[in-house]
């Protein structure tokens, strides 16, 4: 197939286009390549896909309505995975505006671009940040979200809703995924395993946040991309019994679906630390903080109904993930 990845140079995004690229589809990969973090990180993850055959790439920004018209145009795309957006709970409450110029406008633009040019499956990335203030445990796609904590986490429960009315519309199939705190190998400055291991080797505390009783669904980069393959693969459909009457919020009568994506199996902060720790063989100075403005205390990705519909069943243990990136940390830095 011919695949547009937006966000291509970024974490997610790269894994993606590899992954895509190794199977023998066609990559075209759209980033702008912002500041909003360390931009070497993001042309060194660029740089390892320039060489591969079948992959080209266009610096262009979402929120560019002509230029993303006329690359949707030009190049015919059969499916697209937008993963371009801006990222970040705690920037969030600094600059909102980035992110309504990029993950409303710029969305917009890429529902305007699948419409008109015949795209056969849009998948996009959703955030388990929509669930907000909820507190019921495992977090369903089913519940209502409506009561989000930070304009990140509205933003990308406004593209579930702004996808729904395309499906509705026009018939484009599209379907969200609700990633749950993703990390590896060429990960975000911004996340805290970076952060983290960042700090611990330069002798510096680490910030921890609600005094570390935190939980986190914590995901594997590689178990995410390929859940993401294997949903677009599959197109969503509508949903043959539902039920206006008693509506269902992850599917609908028109071809719509959302799905949590994580490892359904949340790891309480302290243990994620303290698995940094034995695998940097270094102790970490604590500072321990209240919660953060905007942030949840804990995420648990109810994902049997995305495995039932694509049979996704994530295995990499934190032990195991931790350890890849800390080795992929240690050889990019030259630790």
């Amino acid at each position: 197939m011919k695949v547009l990845v937006t966000g291509a140079a970024g974490f997610i995004g790269s894994h993606l286009a590899h992954y895509l690229l190794d199977r023998g589809d066609e990559v075209v990969g759209l980033d702008n390549l912002n500041d909003y973090y360390d931009v070497s990180l993001k042309e060194a993850r660029l740089a390892r896909l320039m060489p591969r055959q079948g992959f080209s790439f266009a610096r262009l920004d979402l929120a560019d309505r002509e230029g993303v018209a006329e690359l949707f145009r030009a190049e015919g795309f059969q499916r697209v995975v937008n993963l371009a957006a801006q990222a970040g709970v705690r920037y969030s409450l600094e600059n909102p505006h980035s992110y309504v110029d990029s993950n409303v406008t710029g969305f917009l633009n890429i529902l305007e671009g699948c419409r008109h040019e015949g795209v056969e499956h849009l998948v996009y990335a959703s955030t388990s940040s929509v669930y907000g203030a909820h507190t019921a445990m495992p977090f369903s796609v089913h519940e209502h979200v409506d009561h989000p904590l930070a304009i990140y986490a509205a933003t990308k429960k406004a593209n579930e809703l702004m996808a729904h009315s395309y499906s509705h519309l026009y018939g484009l199939p599209t379907t969200g995924l609700r990633f749950f705190t993703v990390y590896g190998p060429w990960g975000r400055p911004d996340m805290a395993l970076f952060l983290f291991t960042r700090k611990i080797l330069a002798g510096e505390p680490i910030e921890v946040f609600n005094y570390g009783n935190h939980r986190r669904d914590f995901t594997f980069v590689e178990d995410i991309v390929e859940g993401v393959v294997r949903v677009l693969d599959r197109p969503a459909e509508p949903n043959p019994d539902w039920d206006p009457a008693l509506p269902d919020c992850a599917s609908s009568n028109a071809p719509y679906r959302v799905y949590n994506i994580g490892n359904s199996q949340p790891v309480e902060l302290m243990r994620y630390i303290e698995v940094l720790e034995e695998c940097l063989g270094r102790k970490a100075e604590k500072k321990l903080l209240p919660l953060q403005a905007g942030d949840v205390p804990d995420t648990y990705a109810d994902t049997s109904d995305l495995e039932r519909d694509v049979g996704y069943r994530p295995d990499t243990p934190v032990e195991e993930g931790v350890r890849r990136f800390v080795a992929w940390y240690r050889e990019y830095y030259g630790v």
